[in-house]
C-alpha cells in the first residue's frame, strides 16, 4: 500500500524560532503534513538548531542571494512547498517568491493589524507600542503575505487582554501563548483545505 504524499511546509525564521518549534512538534508525526525545510537569514538564529533537532534541512541565505538572485527561490522550489510560513522572519519577501507561490505564503504577527504593522514593528517594539498606547487588547494576526509589510489579507485574529501595569515583556508572553496555540491549527486547516477557520 502506497503511503499518501504529505503536504510540505517551508518555514522562514530570523531568530529564536519558538513558533518554528511549535510547527516542528505539531507536524513531526502528522499523517498528512510535514515540515520539509527551514530557511533563515541569520547564521545565529536558534531556529536553525531547532530544525536540526527534528532532522529537518536548515538552510542559510544572505541578503544578496534573497534580493538579487533566484538562489533562494530555486532552493525553496526543491522542497515543493504547499505552504510557506514566516515565523518571526523580519525581511520583506521579494517579488520572485510571491509570484512563484501566490497565496501560499503566510505570516504571523504579534499584534492586531493593521494598527501595529509595518517596518520595525517586531519583537518588543510591537508590545511597547501597544502598552504605551494604553490599548485594552492585543493579540495576533495571521495573514497572507504580499509585497508590503503586514498588508496581506487576514486569515485569523485572536485577542488577549492588556492588563493594567503590563510591561512589554509580560504582554509579549501572553501574545506568544496565542501564537503557539493558533499557528499550527491555522496551518493545518489551510493545508487540509478546511475553510472554516
Amino acid at each position: 500500500m502506497e503511503l499518501p504524499v504529505k503536504k510540505n511546509i517551508v518555514i522562514f525564521a530570523s531568530g529564536s524560532g519558538s513558533n518554528a518549534q511549535r510547527l516542528l512538534e505539531h507536524f513531526e508525526h502528522h499523517p498528512q503534513i510535514r515540515v520539509a525545510a527551514l530557511f533563515s537569514n541569520n547564521p545565529k538564529a536558534y531556529a536553525l538548531k531547532r530544525a536540526e533537532t527534528y532532522h529537518v534541512p536548515a538552510l542559510l541565505f544572505s541578503r544578496d542571494e534573497f534580493y538579487n538572485s533566484d538562489n533562494v527561490l530555486e532552493q525553496v522550489k526543491n522542497f515543493n512547498p504547499d505552504l510557506i510560513v514566516l515565523a518571526g522572519f523580519l525581511w520583506l519577501v521579494p517579488l520572485n517568491l510571491l509570484q512563484a507561490f501566490p497565496d501560499k505564503i503566510i505570516n504571523i504577527h504579534p499584534a492586531l493589524l493593521p494598527k501595529y504593522g509595518g517596518k520595525g514593528m517586531h519583537g518588543l517594539n510591537v508590545h511597547t507600542a501597544v502598552v504605551q498606547a494604553g490599548d485594552e487588547h492585543s493579540g495576533i494576526t495571521i495573514h497572507r503575505v504580499n509585497e508590503e509589510y503586514d498588508k496581506g489579507e487576514f486569515i485569523l485574529q485572536e485577542y488577549c487582554p492588556v492588563m493594567p501595569g503590563d510591561t512589554p515583556e509580560e504582554l509579549a508572553a501572553r501574545v506568544l501563548q496565542l501564537e503557539h496555540k493558533y499557528l499550527p491549527e491555522v496551518v493545518e486547516k489551510l493545508l487540509l483545505k478546511q475553510d472554516q477557520l
